[in-house]
């Protein structure tokens, strides 16, 4: 069994003892820590927030559970029930809650569940704020309320549909073009809310054949929920067998966005982002950012149309700091996640589809095409696993010094560049091990590099 506390929330597995899996007394406990935190930051007397969760085995129980608690603290509950990272999130802005919590693991498998915390913006936590809350958890520093004062509950499942309004009423969403141009499109949903939210905005997109694979939200995964090639067998095949444009796959909680392409091949979870920047950057002139691990690709897109690329720590909530800084355009994350600061600030694959294909449609391209007009690169991941004794940071530290004659950053662990070539070495949080992405135009020279980096770190230990 497995408990994740982190700052932007509380992720593990379903059952076993307290302290070791997402237990019943688990997601009390820290469900309340988060309720006292966002009492602490807000001066209202009848604080609000708003929940959804996606639509694994487990969402019910654990609904239940949070929803009982907050009432318990006092607060106000809109429950939206099934529902979206990015609905939830649109929400918050929406009601003005004081907060919100999705009850989702994204793509982990099914029997993990995790509460992700929201602040009063819809944004995940920064790394403070969910310290205060973890620290609060620590001390069970928690006043409940008094039976007068107990908080109500709110059921509103009309917010899909609100954000599928928004993403028609955007203004760089091209419904006209996309009409006209006819497409037919596979959605795999791996039967969570996908099917509730990307299926009825292609229909309102005006889409002219929609093939649902999975998309019953029984919550019963099908496949393994991450939206990685070797997982996409199904709806490769469906396309090739029904001469379908393209797929369109979504994680459990429709915050990663991962196309397919006509002749069933992935399109590349790196370049949903590239594809989607490089429309809006033909429409509106400015900066994009993405974390140090995602592909060159969005630099060079931005470069090409004037705009300069920032590159930011990894998590969503880094990359959202620094949209800020810049005043990005359009930013996200290479696993598939779009963010579209004036719709708002979160991963969103709703938006995404919305801008992907006007730009599809605007391109007179099969999405093949398309994708061959991006520059051409891969990443190789990779990771060493290290004794508890070996000094990570140390480590990490002399391979930026190695390095210095490259360009190095190291605001999220160490990225090296190599013109166009770059390695990024990160630790984990938990676990003794170095990760090591590296990316060049080649599979076997990123293979290559990769490989170089571990063999430096090996000869260091063994100094």
């Amino acid at each position: 069994m497995s408990l994740i506390q982190s700052i932007s929330g509380i992720r593990g597995t379903i059952g076993g003892n307290v302290g070791e899996g997402l237990s019943p007394v688990d997601i009390v406990k820290f469900t309340a820590a988060y309720g006292t935190w966002i009492k602490q930051q807000s001066e209202t007397e009848r604080p609000t927030i708003v929940i959804g969760r996606d639509a694994r085995l487990s969402g019910e129980m654990v609904a239940s559970l949070v929803t009982g608690t907050l009432m318990g603290l006092g607060f106000d509950i809109v429950d939206l029930g099934l529902s979206t990272t990015p609905t939830v999130e649109f929400a918050v802005a929406e009601e003005k809650a004081q907060g919100g919590i999705i009850l989702t693991a994204s793509h982990n498998p099914i029997q993990w569940n995790a509460l992700k915390l929201l602040n009063a913006k819809g944004e995940f936590l920064s790394a403070q704020d969910g310290a205060e809350v973890l620290e609060i958890a620590d001390n069970a520093t928690f006043n409940f309320a008094e039976v007068r004062e107990l908080g109500k509950v709110k059921i509103d499942n009309t917010y899909i549909q609100k954000h599928i309004d928004a993403v028609l009423n955007y203004p760089l969403v091209d419904l006209e073009a996309i009409q006209q141009a006819n497409f037919k499109i596979a959605v795999d949903a791996v039967n969570s809310t996908g099917g509730i939210s990307i299926v009825p905005l292609l229909e309102q997109l005006g889409v002219t054949k929609i093939v649902p694979i999975y998309c019953e939200p029984t919550g019963d995964f099908p496949h393994n929920p991450e939206p990685l090639p070797e997982h996409l067998n199904v709806i490769s095949s469906e396309i090739q067998k029904l001469n379908l444009d393209l797929g369109i796959v979504v994680d459990p909680d429709v915050d990663r966005l991962a196309f397919v392409c006509e002749d069933g091949t992935p399109f590349g979870e790196e370049y949903t982002l590239v594809a989607v920047a490089d429309y809006v950057l033909s429409q509106r002139k400015g900066d994009t950012v993405s974390n140090l691990s995602s592909t060159g690709a969005l630099r060079d897109v931005t470069h090409k149309h004037g705009g300069t690329w920032h590159a930011s720590a990894v998590g969503e909530v880094n990359v959202v700091e620094k949209m800020k800084a810049v005043n990005a355009v359009i930013g996200g994350e290479g696993n598939g996640g779009i963010i579209v600061p004036d719709f708002h600030y979160g991963r969103d694959a709703l938006i995404g589809v919305g801008l992907f294909l006007s730009h599809l449609a605007h391109s007179k391209k099969s999405i093949g095409q398309l994708r061959k007009t991006y520059p051409e690169y891969h990443i190789s991941k990779n990771k060493i696993e290290l004794t508890p004794s070996i000094d990570v940071d140390k480590i990490l530290k002399m391979m930026a010094d190695k390095y210095a004659n490259q360009p190095v950053n190291t605001i999220d662990g160490v990225k090296i560049e190599f013109g166009k070539e770059w390695v990024h070495l990160r630790k984990s949080n938990t676990e003794p091990i170095i990760r090591i992405y590296a990316e060049s135009t080649a599979a076997s020279t990123a293979d290559n590099l990769a490989k170089k980096i571990i063999s430096d770190i090996k000869e260091m230990i063994n100094e």
